[in-house]
């Protein structure tokens, strides 16, 4: 179909030289006649034979972000006293049920809910969403028994309250007053303490700031790169070790894009995708989920690469890419074995990945052999 013997392993030869990220955007080489020092190249070559596979490839952008944990969170104290007598260290981990500080020798608890506490909660006092939170509550931690998910004090609620009291040596007086409960979304983890052990309590002062106990990875990505990113889509985390990976998907993107010189120093420079850093140019942040949290141990800001699908193509044939032949004409072909004998191929080209690029073309299938550079 085509010339054979050194016209052959000149091509070879010349076309092996190209690295394979530059091989995808080459358009042709002339490779036609004879030249110089042709024989020795043909002598240097050696070649081998690789099946035509069918595969999935993709292409990834990568770049930088910092593993931490989702919300932040600021809650107030609503308790009057003389003195704080507890507080959590930075660090530590708060449920529900668990004593979050105490003022006086009392402990303050911590219940889950959006609503937080304004009013003291006893029998008669008017439904509402916190009268319906504080229910829940009871009801998760065991003291729900004839108790209704409801947004009225019942007798039942009170009921439950003073059960709830007695269990957690607090005064048993089946109502709520207003200080005996802090709420949060779930469980916090203490990232700062505004007061000191000893420090007078005053209502609605600041306590605490906290995160959830959900890690996630957040990035700046190059506005330039934004249409890379929807929310759902999966990518993979490669964790501070450089070598392991978790399979993580994206959470949400911001809207807003923040200035190079205001940008979160924790995340650090966003690689393009070539890997090369796109420090100078505006960035959205992005938040990662991780699909296995557990992955994550116990770390916070530390760093992570985040990989990023930019192009797939599912099920296609594909070769190694130094099987690609440059054509003279443009394009590209393979050398197709049979045998002893050799078929120079002609093919449409695809989708590149490190290794292997998606092909199509006339008697090309799975399992046919190709000729590539003996390793």
């Amino acid at each position: 179909m085509a010339d054979r013997g050194g016209g052959r392993r000149l091509r070879r030869a010349v076309l092996i030289a190209v690295p394979a990220a530059v091989a995808a955007a080459v358009t042709g080489v002339v490779l036609s006649g004879s030249a110089p020092g042709r024989a020795a190249a043909q002598a240097a070559v050696t070649v081998a034979s690789a099946p035509v596979v069918r595969t999935d490839l993709a292409n990834t952008a990568q770049v930088s972000g910092s593993l931490g944990y989702a919300g932040s969170y600021a809650l107030v104290n609503q308790q009057s006293g003389t003195a704080y007598t507890a507080l959590p260290g930075a660090g530590a981990v708060i449920r529900r049920g668990q004593e979050l500080y105490a003022v006086d020798g009392t402990p303050v608890i911590l219940f889950y809910g959006g609503t937080p506490p304004w009013r003291p909660l006893y029998a008669g006092v008017t439904p509402g969403r916190d009268v319906a939170q504080l229910n829940r509550n009871l009801i998760a931690l065991g003291y729900g028994a004839g108790l209704s998910d409801s947004d009225c004090f019942t007798g039942a609620t009170a009921y439950a309250v003073d059960r709830w009291q007695a269990a957690r040596g607090l005064p048993v007086t089946g109502t709520v007053p207003l200080g005996e409960v802090a709420y949060a979304p779930g469980p916090l983890r203490v990232t700062g303490v505004t007061p000191v052990l000893g420090a007078v309590p005053q209502p609605g002062a600041p306590l605490l700031t906290a995160t959830s106990m959900v890690p996630v990875v957040t990035a700046a990505v190059p506005v330039g790169q934004e249409y890379l990113l929807r929310a759902g889509e999966p990518v993979t985390v490669t964790l501070p070790d450089g070598t392991t990976t978790t399979p993580g998907v994206i959470a949400s993107v911001s809207t807003v894009a923040t200035a190079a010189s205001a940008r979160d120093s924790t995340a650090g420079p966003a690689p393009g995708p070539g890997g090369s850093s796109g420090g100078s140019e505006a960035t959205v942040a992005v938040t990662v989920r991780l699909i296995h949290p557990g992955a994550a141990g116990h770390l916070d800001q530390a760093p992570v690469n985040v990989s990023i699908v930019t192009a797939q193509a599912r099920g296609v044939l594909a070769v190694p890419i130094s099987a690609l032949v440059a054509l003279a004409g443009g394009g590209y072909a393979v050398e197709v074995v049979h045998g002893s004998a050799r078929t120079l191929t002609a093919v449409r080209t695809g989708l590149f990945s490190a290794t292997l690029v998606q092909v199509s073309g006339a008697g090309l299938g799975v399992g046919t052999n190709v000729e590539v550079p003996s390793p």
